[in-house]
Formats: structure tokens, C-alpha cells, sequence
């Protein structure tokens, strides 16, 4: 019987010698790559957690203790012994748990999270309402070294000492956030972790035993001439000059270390920074060796690291970095920005070629456009690559910094649409609805490889900022081919089409198989219809939308991989109710008003919400037969 069968409570934990964690921790590694093997999802940044977490969950008691996580791509440990160890092997799979902290999953999640730099702010939060009511928990925020450059942290924790005397950040330093970390505060912590002078004296004033006596006087000993040595050594450590006493660096997978550590934060009478050592992939030699790689991975076989790819052909991403490499090489102008993803947006091929012009914000995603605003004032035409999730954070200065002055930034959101084993705080499901009523933005959809080269050449044409969305998937070879030139914005393309249809349907991007199988369920039903590529969100193609009424289409159905409401759909809907005397219908598809849930495949989800080819002829035929038309 493993260690981990017996641990089925906090309780089960906290009686385990601290010689047999160690065993608890290889186990708990075990399962989150076998489950990791088969489901898929983040690996690196969750194995690098395991006795970081084992040490949090010993020393403090939640769902009592507030303990809340940054982004929670790293939280498989806690899920596993909190509750869910049973539950994990559906972990981001459809009516599964969640690969993310969910509050509506369980008590001990008790603030959701997907993105970066929320926890210190929200640990505030629970702490000020702790303090009003005079409560004694405590309340930890974990947070990564990449996150908590991120803007949302450093704005935390110029508050902390203003709102509370009582709160415990973990800093995660595994010198990782996605890609490689950038940037000062980055280079501050390995300062810290890689001074041997100070290292070297520290360790030797804890062989001693101080650390491990539990005599509070004597912990307050330690703790006094540790922080002579830090100021000695680090006279700049950042956090005690914000009144957050700093203890570490700490070995991230030594678990006596770890408690001791924790058990200090936990006595403090003032914030306390503990500020941890760890390695990404610990435990499994692909996700060690590359982590940036190995941050979230498909399914793969175990023994060789050899991923399991469902689709033929390259990703949207790659094509994306392969068009955009071919245009640097002819215009030296260009230059591309992410934000800690140069890996996960495809711009690592155009890093490899031109790193002189190839910048990474970290995960600073306003800076990231008003960065590339800059840029574009001063002659350069630059290229941002954002997760669509991620680039709803930047939305002001998109309108502030880059629309309002027509600059000619071209933004390309990756993950565009729902991305099924992520679920809702990653879902790009927004975009277009946000960007769509911003003046002076074009906005482009491509239903293919070809037409996505066609687009970053549009895009880089224009006088004024473009947005290109695409899905998480790899980019189908359509008909389409790249015939290089440029695309006359605003111009859809019809796919194919029936004499005299009477029903159009219009799809953003690649939902051939969609249309296909609905307008055949149309045919059966005596209905002919006309299939178009949109292309654009922004501007539509009024002119072929008034062209197919004055020819007798009678319905437009539209299709899009984003809110239904607000999006493209609504911009044709709004188009065609504007003209006089139009009896013409329109029926959008899209994601519903709520956020859309996790599952196994963008198909599971599709007939969850009721998005299928089935559900569309039913509409058509029961408008017409409301209509009593055609």
C-alpha cells in the first residue's frame, strides 16, 4: 500500500513522521504525471510544488487558514491532498475537476484563479476583513517569482503595511515564469539565492539545530542575527524595505527546511516574505531538462517524454512564427514582444533569428501594448503575441495608448476560442466583443495556414492597429492557398454555394466542418445555402451581405469561437437590422452569457452549450416555418 492511500484528511498529514514525507512527496510526483501522461496539463510548475505544498498544508489548517495561489497551474498537490485525490485522475477532463483553483470545487479552494499577480491583492482582501472582526488565521498568498513583477503584485505590495500586520507571501523562485524570467526584480532573487557568501554562513548557523528548536525566544534569536547577516550581505533586499521581513532563500524541496520556515511566517507579528528555492520538473528528466517545454503538455508516453499530437500539420502558433520570420528577413522594421511566452506564442523561431529585435516583457501584459505603442511611434513595426485570455488585462491601453492614436501595432492573440482542458479563466472567448466597438482596429480571423500568411502581410500594410485571433489547434491546409498578397479589408470570401440559396451561413475562422454538415442537414431539408468565410469581425463585408439579400437569402446564420453576445454575429445582426424594410433573420452562434466550463474537447463542449450542426438546421427550419417564407 503507498503512503499516499493513507492520506485521506489533513489530519492523516500532519501525523506522518517528517522522515516519511519525503516518500509522500516521490508518490505524489508519480501520480501527477501518470494523470498529467493521459489528461494532459501543467506538469513542469506542479512538480516543482510538491514539498513546497506538503509543508504549507503541515503547518497551517485550511479551509480555517486562507491559502490562496497565483495563476494555480501549480496547485495539483494541494487539489491531491485536500480532497480530490480520488477525483484527480479526471483532472481537466469533461464533468471533471478543474486543472485550476475553483471556488465552486471545494471549501479549500477559497479563491479562484487562472491568471497572474491576483493572489497577494486578494490575500489583502482576506486579511483586512480577518483584522476587522479581530480573527486570528492566517492568510497565505503563494506567488511565483515571474508573477510578482507582474504589476497587480508590486501594486499589492506597496499596500501591505497599510493594510494589515499579518499576512505570508511564499515566493516561488524557480527562475522560470512560461519562457526564461526577465527583467530587474528577477535578477534581485538570484541574487539573493546565488550569493555564496551568504549562503555559506547561513547554512552554517543552521547545522547548529537553531532552526529546528521550537522555543519561540530562541527562534527570535535565530531570526535576529539572520537578518544582520541579510542586511550585511543584501543591503538591498527589497521586501524589508517595504516593511515585509524576508525569510530565505529556503530549500524549495527540503520539507524539515520548509516547516521550520513556514512555522516562523506563521509566528510573526508583521508581513513576512518566505521566499523559496525549487526546481521545475523535479522529478521527471524531459520536464527538468526543459521546463519551458514541459509547462503545459498534451498527453505523452511516459517512458520516451514523446508527446501525443492529435492533429496533422503545424500548430496555429508555429505558422504564425514561420510567416512572421519570413517577413522580418525582408523588412527590418519589425519586432516582436511577448509577455513571459515566447515559446507558447511561437515567437522562439523568431528569437533564434533575430534577437536584437525580439523583446519579452514578462508576464506585464499593459506594458506589453503600451511597450509596442512606443515602438510604433518611434517607426518600428511591432508584432504582439498574447495568449486571447491574457490580453483581456491590456484592454486600456489598447484603447488609450495604441487605437486612439492609430498606431500600427499588429496583435495576434493565440488561444483564441475555448480551450477545452484549460476551461473558463483561459477560454479567448472575449476578444472580439471587447475590441469590436474600439475605433480605428481591424479585426481578422483566418480559416486557414495560407490565410493567416495572407493576414500578418494585410496587418503589416495597414496605418492602423489589427487585431489577428486564432484558436489553440493546428492550422488546417484549406483550398485557400497563399497566393501572397495582401487581403482588401473588410472582404469575405464565399466557400461554396448552391443555386439560388436562401440561407447564408457565415463563419469567423476555420468552422468548415460546422457549415459542411449543416448545410447538408439543410439540403435534406430542401433548403439551399451558400457558405462564406468571413474573414473580418471589423470591419464585416456589408457589400456581400447586401448582395445576398438582394439575391433572396432569407436567413444569415453566423458562427463564431467567441461570446455569442457582442461579437461578430451582433456586428452582422446590427449591419443588417439597420436597413430599411429588412425582414431578413439572423441566428448567431457563439459561447453563451456564462462562463464556459472545462471538458475534454472543443466538441464535448460544443454539444454541452448545444453549438452543433444539428441545433443549427433546427433554428433555420423552425424560423422559416414562424416565417412561413421561402
Amino acid at each position: 500500500m503507498q503512503l499516499l492511500d493513507s492520506v485521506n484528511s489533513l489530519d492523516d498529514l500532519r501525523k506522518l513522521g517528517v522522515d516519511e514525507l519525503s516518500k509522500l512527496a516521490e508518490e505524489i510526483r508519480k501520480l501527477i504525471i501518470e494523470v498529467v501522461s493521459v489528461n494532459g496539463g501543467h506538469l513542469a510548475s506542479n512538480l516543482g510544488m510538491v514539498e513546497v505544498t506538503i509543508a504549507l498544508l503541515r503547518v497551517f489548517d485550511p479551509p480555517y487558514d486562507k491559502v490562496l495561489f497565483d495563476v494555480s497551474h501549480q496547485s495539483y498537490t494541494y487539489k491531491i491532498l485536500t480532497g480530490r485525490r480520488e477525483a484527480f485522475k479526471s483532472l481537466r477532463k469533461t464533468d471533471g475537476i478543474s486543472g485550476f483553483i475553483k471556488s465552486s470545487e471545494s471549501e479549500f479552494d477559497v479563491f479562484g484563479a487562472g491568471h497572474a499577480g491576483t493572489s497577494i491583492s486578494a490575500a489583502l482582501g482576506f486579511a483586512a476583513e480577518r483584522d476587522r472582526r479581530q480573527g486570528k488565521e492566517a492568510v497565505v498568498a503563494v506567488v511565483g517569482d515571474a508573477s510578482i513583477s507582474n504589476g497587480i503584485s508590486l501594486e499589492a505590495l506597496n499596500n501591505v503595511r497599510d493594510t494589515t500586520n499579518n499576512l505570508i507571501v511564499v515566493l516561488n523562485d524557480n527562475n522560470m515564469s512560461i519562457s526564461r524570467n526577465v527583467g530587474a526584480l528577477s535578477k534581485a532573487f538570484g541574487r539573493m539565492l546565488g550569493n555564496p557568501r551568504y549562503n555559506r554562513v547561513k547554512s552554517a548557523i543552521e547545522s547548529v539545530g537553531i532552526r529546528r528548536l521550537k522555543l519561540s525566544w530562541l527562534r527570535k534569536t535565530y531570526h535576529g542575527l539572520e537578518s544582520r547577516i541579510k542586511s550585511f550581505f543584501l543591503p538591498n533586499a527589497p521586501f524589508e524595505n517595504m516593511g515585509i521581513r524576508y525569510i530565505g532563500p529556503i530549500n524549495g524541496h527540503n520539507i524539515r527546511q520548509l516547516i521550520d520556515a513556514f512555522e516562523s511566517a506563521k509566528e510573526a507579528n508583521l508581513p513576512v516574505l518566505v521566499h523559496v528555492d525549487t526546481q521545475k520538473g523535479k522529478g521527471y528528466m524531459p520536464a527538468k531538462k526543459n521546463p519551458e517545454n514541459w509547462h503545459s503538455s498534451n498527453p505523452f508516453d511516459i517512458e520516451t517524454g514523446v508527446r501525443i499530437k492529435c492533429d496533422p500539420g503545424d500548430s496555429w502558433s508555429e505558422v504564425f512564427g514561420n510567416e512572421l520570420v519570413k517577413l522580418a528577413e525582408k523588412d527590418d522594421r519589425i519586432v516582436a514582444i511577448t509577455a513571459a511566452m515566447g515559446n507558447g506564442t511561437g515567437l522562439d523561431i523568431f528569437e533564434k533569428n533575430f534577437s536584437d529585435r525580439f523583446f519579452d516583457v514578462g508576464i506585464c501584459e499593459g506594458h506589453q501594448m503600451t511597450f509596442s505603442a512606443g515602438l510604433a511611434s518611434a517607426g518600428l513595426r511591432p508584432v504582439v503575441a498574447v495568449y486571447s485570455t491574457f490580453a483581456q488585462r491590456s484592454i486600456d491601453s489598447v484603447i488609450h495608448d495604441i487605437a486612439l492614436q492609430k498606431l500600427p501595432v499588429v496583435i495576434c492573440l493565440d488561444r483564441a476560442g475555448v480551450v477545452p482542458g484549460d476551461g473558463p479563466t483561459h477560454h479567448g472567448v472575449f476578444d472580439i466583443a471587447l475590441m469590436r466597438p474600439i475605433p480605428n482596429i481591424v479585426i481578422m480571423q483566418p480559416r486557414s495556414a495560407a490565410s493567416l500568411a495572407r493576414m500578418l502581410r494585410t496587418a503589416m500594410s495597414l496605418p492602423c492597429p489589427s487585431v489577428i485571433r486564432y484558436p489553440r489547434s493546428c492550422a488546417p491546409l484549406c483550398d485557400d492557398a497563399d497566393d501572397g498578397e495582401t487581403i482588401p479589408i473588410g472582404s469575405a470570401a464565399i466557400i461554396d454555394s448552391a443555386e439560388s440559396p436562401e440561407v447564408a451561413i457565415w463563419t469567423l475562422g476555420n468552422e468548415d466542418e460546422f457549415s459542411g454538415k449543416t448545410s447538408e442537414l439543410l439540403l435534406k431539408s430542401g433548403i439551399n445555402s451558400v457558405r462564406v468565410d468571413a474573414r473580418f469581425a471589423k470591419p464585416i463585408d456589408e457589400a456581400l451581405l447586401l448582395k445576398q439579400i438582394q439575391e433572396g437569402v432569407k436567413i444569415f446564420l453566423t458562427l463564431e469561437d467567441g461570446v455569442s453576445s457582442g461579437g461578430f454575429g451582433t456586428a452582422v445582426e446590427e449591419f443588417i437590422n439597420s436597413q430599411p424594410e429588412s425582414d431578413v433573420k439572423v441566428i448567431r452562434m457563439g459561447w453563451p452569457d456564462s462562463f464556459v466550463t472545462h471538458a475534454s474537447t472543443k466538441t464535448d463542449l460544443m454539444r454541452l452549450y448545444g453549438i452543433t450542426p444539428e441545433a443549427a438546421a433546427e433554428r433555420i427550419l423552425e424560423v422559416k416555418s414562424k416565417s412561413g417564407r421561402f
